[in-house]
């Protein structure tokens, strides 16, 4: 994890990859706990039965659920000090390209895009790749917005 003083040492790094996150094992008892949180019970995420009769054989992460660890994966990868107050600013793209499946292992790189000064900060878009161990196209590819106050 790099540890980055200050708004001004994020907005050094624009242009360039953040990093890479651990890998991240997919349960069933984690899909399980995200659907019971958000209260999305689609059985091809929790019925193994009715999962069995899709083209992957077994359940499927909500599409939410690998987005939802974006700022977990952040943690890992940098840690911000100095700083007054940061806020989640959203999403500008979102694209879910390739189903995680229960068994798998994911992580994120980050990707530090660009930096839009606001009063008292500045707003950064991260690109968030979702990485799926051994897959030849990510789960998830999401353009975040993360707003930093000097």
């Amino acid at each position: 994890m790099e540890a980055l003083q200050g708004v001004d040492a994020l907005r050094a790094k624009v242009g360039r990859q953040l990093g890479t996150s651990s890998w991240h094992d997919v349960t069933q008892e984690r899909i399980q706990a995200f659907a019971d949180a958000t209260e999305d019970w689609e059985r091809i995420h929790l019925d193994p039965a009715r999962a069995a009769q899709t083209p992957w054989g077994v359940t499927i992460v909500h599409g939410l659920y690998t987005l939802s660890l974006g700022p977990k994966f952040l943690y890992e990868i940098f840690s911000m000090s100095g700083h007054r107050l940061a806020l989640n600013y959203g999403f500008d793209k979102v694209r879910f390209l390739s189903p995680v499946l229960v068994g798998s292992r994911i992580r994120m790189a980050a990707h530090l895009t660009g930096e839009e000064r606001i009063r008292g900060g500045s707003k950064f878009r991260i690109t968030q790749t979702f990485e799926i161990q051994d897959a030849g196209r990510p789960a998830c590819v999401a353009e975040s917005v993360v707003a930093y106050f000097d």
